[in-house]
């Protein structure tokens, strides 16, 4: 059977290629738009500033730190051993998956609704895996670790954000001088936006590039980088224009203008995150795809992901935002609930934080769920006639069908593929 791999291997790559873009422009259209909702949201960026951070830092978090999740995706849920002698059915699976989390993510996305890039492609390869391959083919054990995390990391992003707002509505918010506060406390915390996301690309992100730094190191070198953002923070701040009659209107206003400085590093912050954690979703398959091929057959246990694999999920993720990214980003911005850069600025970070650490461990959680568990988060803390009812139905919804409709539609093309090109 090595044959069919040997006959077609350029058909199998270059599908894989151009599945893998399509399921990529499908995370930037609807993922990365939930990333950057809160801070298009809050006013803090405008939709182009959103595209040119995401674009920078995507592709950085896909190529610096995407490694880890991409062995999950890769060959974390599928059984490989099960296969035995026919490794083109984990090509075709592989494939199937692709384009069947992809069409589910074009339509979610036409609709608006924010649903999990993660569950579309981990729902597809299940479904593929268990009808394709047999049920003892799939890694239930590892499927109900993914699970679990779709629970745990909306409700860790949620304790974050909501110890994370009501630190700046106890230094700052309710304060006799607001602005004068903010001024004083945010520099700190735009440091522990920098030291956080260095300190885990040091340390998990990096060791797939070569670099493996010992603890202390990585400290050092993640102080010093959180010390440079904050001076550059601190720089910006300085350089706000201050409108006292905005104050009048609104006893905020100064404050809010100084933590949309802050919004624009956890806009960054939760960009690499997401890049780092959510590209393993376009490119893990095609990873899986490329490696079988070029080793005819031969299903390694480790093998590197090329850094051309990389740069079309990074590619793929920004081209989908700037091109189809609006809808998500106005459900998630403002449809759950009001928000400003402070309350922005809390969603985001409690989501970055988490995803940050997960994609450290190499679990493939929801930036959907984590990000909304975030926005819940402050809303709770500001107070539950904060939040919009419908409109949190709604996404709740979007997320019960998702797995099964990447499922389904992968089962569909598994059994296509194999038709057509077995």
């Amino acid at each position: 059977m090595e044959s069919i791999l040997i006959q077609h291997a350029t058909l199998f790559i270059a599908l894989a290629a151009i599945f893998g873009l399509f399921m990529a422009w499908g995370i930037g259209a609807n993922d990365v738009a939930n990333a950057m909702g809160t801070s298009v949201g809050s006013g803090a960026l405008t939709f182009r500033q959103a595209v040119m951070i995401a674009a920078v830092f995507e592709l950085a978090g896909a190529v610096l730190a995407g490694g880890e999740v991409t062995a999950t995706i890769r060959k974390g849920i599928i059984d490989i051993s099960s296969i035995g002698d026919q490794p083109e059915l984990l090509v075709y699976g592989m494939l199937a998956s692709l384009l069947a989390a992809g069409i589910w993510l074009l339509v979610a996305s036409r609709q608006g609704w924010p649903v999990s890039t993660t569950h579309s492609i981990v729902g597809a390869i299940v479904g593929f895996g268990a009808v394709g391959i047999g049920m003892e083919a799939v890694h239930w054990g590892k499927v109900g670790t993914i699970v679990a995390s779709w629970v745990t990391s909306p409700l860790l992003a949620g304790a974050i954000s909501y110890f994370l707002f009501r630190s700046i509505q106890k230094l700052i918010i309710n304060t006799d001088n607001p602005a004068e506060s903010a001024r004083k406390y945010v520099p700190a915390y735009i440091f522990i936006v920098g030291f956080i996301i260095a300190m885990v690309t040091m340390v998990k992100g990096l060791t797939h590039v070569g670099v493996k730094l010992p603890m202390n190191q990585s400290a050092m070198i993640a102080v010093a980088i959180g010390i440079l953002i904050t001076v550059i923070g601190a720089a910006m701040i300085k350089r706000i224009k201050y409108d006292p009659e905005a104050n009048r209107d609104f006893h905020f206003a100064s404050m809010e203008k100084i933590f949309g400085v802050l919004m624009i590093f956890t806009a960054m912050a939760i960009a690499f995150a997401h890049g780092s954690n959510d590209v393993a979703n376009a490119i893990g398959p095609v990873a899986a795809i490329v490696g079988v091929v070029q080793s005819a057959g031969e299903i390694a246990a480790k093998s590197a992901t090329p850094l051309w694999i990389l740069l079309i999920g990074g590619g793929g993720i920004v081209f989908g935002l700037m091109t189809y990214g609006h809808k998500v980003i106005a459900t998630v911005g403002t449809g759950i609930t009001e928000l400003t850069p402070s309350r922005g600025f809390a969603a985001t970070l409690g989501a970055a934080i988490t995803i940050v650490f997960a994609s450290g461990t190499g679990l493939p959680i929801s930036t959907t769920h984590t990000l909304v568990g975030g926005v819940l988060g402050v809303g709770i803390a500001r107070g539950i006639g904060a939040l919009n009812g419908d409109v949190i139905k709604t996404i709740f919804m979007s997320w019960i069908v998702t797995l099964p409709a990447g499922a389904g539609l992968s089962i569909l093309f598994f059994f296509l593929f194999k038709g057509v090109l077995g």
